[in-house]
């Protein structure tokens, strides 16, 4: 059975031209296509098209597995003190692969992309506003971190090796070079050099996934090695010492002076901007690579331009609540992090662990109580749900659902610490209830997002613009012209009008045009929950990011599964927990647009 051309996103093959462009007019292939359906010969050639699509995209997809895998094992092995691979043989392979990425980005603007039919179509989804505009903001503080990693190796470059400064200053190129990539590309739908282009995006994706790993691990062990100081064991010890540093220049290259300290601590605070950044690079270069060789199909994937009005037709009540809960975060955090490192004593710690769990479990418990209704609400909901093909949003579904079990993992790890220890005190009740409470939270609020990004535009919104577009013709309407013009018998407003077309008064046709467009109640409350749920999630995002880390704090969990296992489940399933926040917030500003 074969299916109509228009009715599937696909790819056909071009041949390359006197420039090396693969060119062929689209509509000359769905002809042809077309033509052999109706035609009892077997269509053989579309079929082998199709499997060599397949087949380009299964070669990307084993090169960025065999380079994230060797990518992953020096990070993991530079880790470890008694493993012979040392940190800048991870920085030298990172460097190697940002050079190359940047070689191809280079090629792809001036080249690929100014091909004659390279870009036969623009995916509306992919790469929004708010998402290159988030991907600026995380950029920017990148270079800044970078400027800071540069002064710190700097301060002592005559024990280190080389590439520990070359490195950060090839980061910086990249994080500029590839910015600039996504934001003016990030829409493309490319039609030619396409094994060469899928090849590119899967390394781009996997050099920003590298650098997310050396991140974390540098991050991890460096937060892990200033909370587990007094409890770890002497092997523990020298591997968390091990951070940015050579293990035969520890001695030789410690950092003395005020400013080194200051490089030091900045780019350390700094590293939760630049992780999200390769995660948010790495989303947007995925739905880049499934956009190559796709042809977009106007009639089903319609361009929506919704507009982002923040401060209108709200009652500012999910604004303002969200508002109370970031500040409250934000003192909760700094208190927290004054009394748990400044302090020796037990009672003050307590009384940390406390105020944390109790402003979490308070903020879990709107935030679970808020996606329940809007999850009711969306069943009284008359938009229906969109069902064409958007690679955008099945990516943002997958990370939602895969970045949550890293929370998942650490709360049901809590949950048997706590049940299965002795004695149980209020600390490791008020974390029984925020173990539960932030599954509970997770699970809600997956749901509530998850429906929203499926649920199509506003009908009102649509039905208005069709209507003054198809009775007037016009991109502007003088009102006193048009009341001029027709007059008040209920004459029509074009002799040429389809047959069936109802008369319409200037009066009407004149309040239609100027009265607002009414929001039902069911719309406004979305609207409150989605900006209520994203401030939440912003501080629920800080607040990790930035060092409140109570897994540490808290000897329930380090006692029962020990200094080595603890650390090893929170340093792998942490960084997903925030990234979920992150991605969130992208995801929640989304549905608040569309609601």
């Amino acid at each position: 059975m074969t299916e109509e051309p228009g009715q599937k996103d696909s790819e056909l093959g071009h041949p390359p031209c006197s420039m090396g462009c693969g060119h062929k007019d689209d509509k000359a292939s769905l002809a042809s296509s077309q033509i052999a359906s109706f035609s009892h010969q077997p269509p053989s050639t579309p079929a082998s098209k199709e499997v060599w699509k397949k087949g380009g995209r299964m070669f990307s997809i084993l090169l960025a597995v065999h380079l994230a895998l060797l990518a992953c094992t020096l990070v993991s092995s530079g880790a470890f003190e008694k493993i012979a691979v040392h940190d800048y043989d991870v920085f030298f392979l990172l460097t190697v692969m940002m050079l190359i990425v940047i070689i191809w980005i280079i090629f792809y603007l001036a080249g690929t992309s100014r091909c004659p039919g390279a870009i036969l179509g623009k995916d509306s989804h992919a790469g929004p506003i708010w998402l290159r505009g988030g991907l600026i903001l995380f950029a920017i503080f990148s270079l800044v971190m970078d400027v800071f990693k540069i002064g710190y190796y700097s301060s002592f470059y005559s024990c280190l090796s080389a590439i520990k400064i070359i490195y950060p200053i090839v980061q910086a190129i990249f994080v500029v070079v590839q910015t600039y990539f996504l934001w003016v590309s990030a829409k493309d739908c490319i039609h030619v050099h396409l094994n060469v282009t899928r090849c590119g995006l899967m390394l781009t994706l996997t050099t920003n996934l590298a650098v997310w790993m050396s991140a974390v691990t540098d991050e991890s062990v460096h937060k892990a090695h200033s909370k587990l100081k007094k409890n770890m064991t002497e092997e523990i010890f020298r591997w968390l010492l091990k951070v940015g540093m050579r293990s035969s220049s520890v001695e030789e290259c410690n950092c003395n002076s005020q400013i080194c300290q200051i490089f030091k601590n900045g780019y350390f605070w700094l590293y939760p901007f630049n992780i999200e950044y390769s995660l948010f690079a790495s989303a947007m270069v995925y739905v880049m690579w499934k956009n190559v060789g796709r042809f977009i199909d106007h009639h089903s994937h319609h361009i929506q331009r919704l507009k982002f009005r923040l401060f209108r037709r709200t009652f500012f009540v999910g604004i303002m609540l969200g508002l109370i809960i970031l500040v409250s975060g934000l003192g909760v955090l700094i208190l927290y992090e004054v009394q748990v490192n400044s302090s020796t004593e037990s009672s003050k710690k307590s009384q940390a662990l406390t105020m944390y769990y109790i402003f979490n479990i308070v903020c879990l418990s709107l935030m679970s109580l808020v996606c329940i209704g809007g999850s009711v609400i969306y069943r009284f909901d008359k938009r229906d749900m969109d069902r064409h093909k958007n690679p955008t949003r099945t990516l943002d579904v997958a990370l939602l659902m895969g970045a949550a079990l890293g929370q998942y993992a650490i709360s049901y790890y809590s949950i048997v610490a706590i049940v299965a220890s002795t004695p149980r005190d209020t600390i490791s009740a008020l974390n029984l209830t925020y173990a539960l409470l932030m599954i509970a939270q997770h699970t809600f609020q997956n749901v509530f997002i998850i429906e929203g990004l499926h649920r199509q535009p506003p009908k009102e919104d649509c039905k208005h613009e069709s209507h003054q577009k198809d009775l007037y013709g016009l991109t502007f309407v003088n009102i006193n012209a048009v009341s001029l013009r027709v007059p008040d018998t209920g004459s029509t407003l074009a002799a040429g009008a389809a047959s069936g077309t109802e008369a319409m008064h200037a009066s009407d046709l004149i309040r239609s045009l100027t009265a607002p467009k009414k929001m039902n109640w069911r719309r406004k409350f979305l609207r409150e929950i989605s900006m209520f749920l994203l401030l939440s999630n912003i501080i629920l995002w800080i607040m990790p990011a930035f060092g409140a880390r109570p897994q540490f704090d808290n000897d329930t969990e380090l006692n029962f599964y020990g200094d080595s296992m603890w650390p090893a489940i929170v340093d792998i399933c942490l960084p997903f927990g925030i990234f979920y926040r992150m991605h969130a917030v992208a995801s929640l500003l989304e549905v608040y647009i569309m609601s």
